[in-house]
């Protein structure tokens, strides 16, 4: 059932949830929650993000959605000529970028921080110093990982035990990570960007022929980004700008949103083909246009312009599926949280290390594992996305958002890669178009676009459903069992007095709550 309280934690682990908790029925806020959760995180769940990660956010202060970019760049002094001819790689130094999710922590709390930085980060110290049990879904990935990252020393060294990653329910410590915490905490994330951490990195680096340097370090910061919206139904949904892939669930729900969407049931396969068709237009502008903005051809507002989605509705055919774009997606690893306070707060937030670990890349003594997000970069001449240094890579993360009337009205995500925007437009058909509680929407079975005319659903798919799809031309397959391949969600609505949350059952997570007073 979705759980209705007064504040709200909802996000892919119990214990992140319930630190987070912890945090509001303290007092603090819902960027007070965010950040302890999300610190959390990566002590609980190091197989799909952690120090070495970016991030991005979306928060609602009361009166306005502020957006935050923590995505880091590549190497000013990156080889591009080598990797181009050679190949951009998804382990090793040369798919390192600068690390970006510890200034969004930074940033968040200085805009919206109502406690201090150090006490929002005790949590995570705390469960990284004595320990936590390892979840079912961690565990999985992190013997994956084991396996993967083999040849890594230094990523053995930290995350397993003589080569062994742990088992379900083994009691984990992670004392290296704790240090790390306490470092950044005591210096509000200097010593990360600027100080004696910065150091291990650029020495690691070098040492082994990477690219990352001091410099680039200390260049970066979290930005602020103006969330981008286009109107479904009765309200408005917002997505990040790019370098995000946001820009592919807006395109597509405001194809949809021109389709009469509120006419169709939300499980009528007719109203998943006309999904299904809009998303497809929107992942074929994420790869003809999304990169860093500063090199985009497009603008990002120009491709959401009303006459522009208009014309894109006018290619879809109700009663038959089209191919619109030919190469699948792939597939990441991420974690996703949101929260909401008492006082009509809430924040929307995604961090991830790309894939599982990253790069295999760890810094030694200090648990930071490093991304592989240059792998997001293409080796495509001319395209906005090509890489160069000093370049932030197209990201597959986004976080969501959506008002009504001018206020907040939900706060969500669907982790999983290319997953994540196709899950955005279907947890939001059925909860805006279709009424549907969000526990209840994400809980139903979800389609994937996996490129051409290929779709696959999930097993609790209805076969009548299948059947008529396969009638429109989609090329069915039904996946053997649910899992996150079909994304990882949470949401958190936005009630008269209360917030309704609700939290994936395809993820080891929850919604946490409680009842103190109305919301203002």
């Amino acid at each position: 059932m979705p759980v209705l309280a007064g504040h709200v934690v909802a996000t892919g682990h119990p214990l992140a949830a319930q630190v987070g908790l912890d945090i509001l029925n303290q007092g603090g806020s819902a960027a007070d929650a965010a950040i302890t959760t999300a610190a959390a995180l990566t002590v609980l769940e190091p197989t799909a993000n952690g120090l070495g990660s970016d991030a991005f956010a979306m928060s609602w202060d009361g009166s306005q959605l502020h957006g935050l970019n923590a995505s880091g760049r590549s190497p000013a002094a990156v080889d591009v000529n080598r990797l181009c001819r050679d190949g951009i790689p998804r382990t090793g130094w040369d798919a390192v970028t600068v690390p970006g999710a510890v200034s969004g922590w930074v940033a968040l709390w200085k805009r919206h921080g109502t406690m201090p930085f150090e006490t929002l980060l005790a949590p995570a110290i705390a469960l990284a110093q004595n320990g936590f049990p390892v979840s079912p879904q961690c565990a999985t990935a992190w013997r994956r990982a084991a396996t993967r990252y083999q040849d890594f020393q230094a990523w053995r060294d930290t995350f397993t035990q003589d080569g062994r990653a742990p088992e379900i329910g083994q009691w984990w410590t992670l004392p290296d990570h704790a240090e790390t915490l306490r470092a950044i905490a005591s210096t509000t994330g200097e010593a990360f960007y600027r100080g004696h951490l910065a150091e291990a990195m650029a020495k690691d680096a070098a040492a082994h022929g990477g690219a990352l340097s001091m410099d680039d370090l200390a260049a970066h910061e979290a930005t602020t980004a103006e969330p981008l919206g286009v109107p479904f139904c009765d309200v408005v949904l917002h997505e990040l700008p790019p370098n995000g892939q946001g820009l592919s669930a807006l395109v597509a729900a405001g194809i949809l949103d021109r389709l009469n969407p509120t006419s169709f049931d939300a499980e009528d396969p007719a109203f998943w083909h006309l999904q299904i068709e809009a998303m497809k237009l929107g992942f074929a502008d994420a790869q003809a246009h999304i990169a860093d903005p500063d090199h985009m051809v497009s603008a990002a507002h120009e491709l959401i312009a009303p006459r522009r989605l208009d014309e894109l509705t006018a290619r879809i055919d109700p009663a038959r599926a089209q191919h619109f774009f030919g190469e699948a997606p792939e597939w990441s690893s991420t974690v996703y949280l949101c929260c909401a306070d008492t006082q009509g707060h809430a924040v929307s937030f995604i961090q991830s290390n790309y894939e599982g670990f990253g790069s295999g890349i760890v810094i030694p003594g200090t648990g930071i594992a490093m991304q592989n997000r240059g792998a997001g970069f293409i080796n495509q001449p001319g395209h906005p996305n090509h890489l160069a240094g000093g370049k932030r890579p197209y990201h597959t993360i986004i976080p969501a958002f959506t008002t009504k009337n001018g206020a907040a009205h939900m706060s969500f995500g669907v982790m999983g890669g290319p997953m994540q925007p196709q899950g955005h437009l279907q947890v939001l058909s059925r909860v805006v178009a279709s009424g549907r509680d969000p526990q209840a929407a994400l809980d139903a079975p979800r389609w994937r676009v996996d490129g051409g005319l290929n779709i696959s659903v999930e097993p609790d798919t209805p076969p009548s459903t299948v059947t008529a799809l396969q009638a429109l031309g989609h090329n069915i397959t039904v996946a053997s069992q649910r899992d996150v391949s079909f994304g990882g969600g949470q949401a958190i609505l936005r009630m008269d007095h209360c917030w309704c949350g609700g939290s994936d059952g395809r993820r080891d997570g929850q919604v946490a709550g409680a009842a103190s007073p109305r919301v203002v």
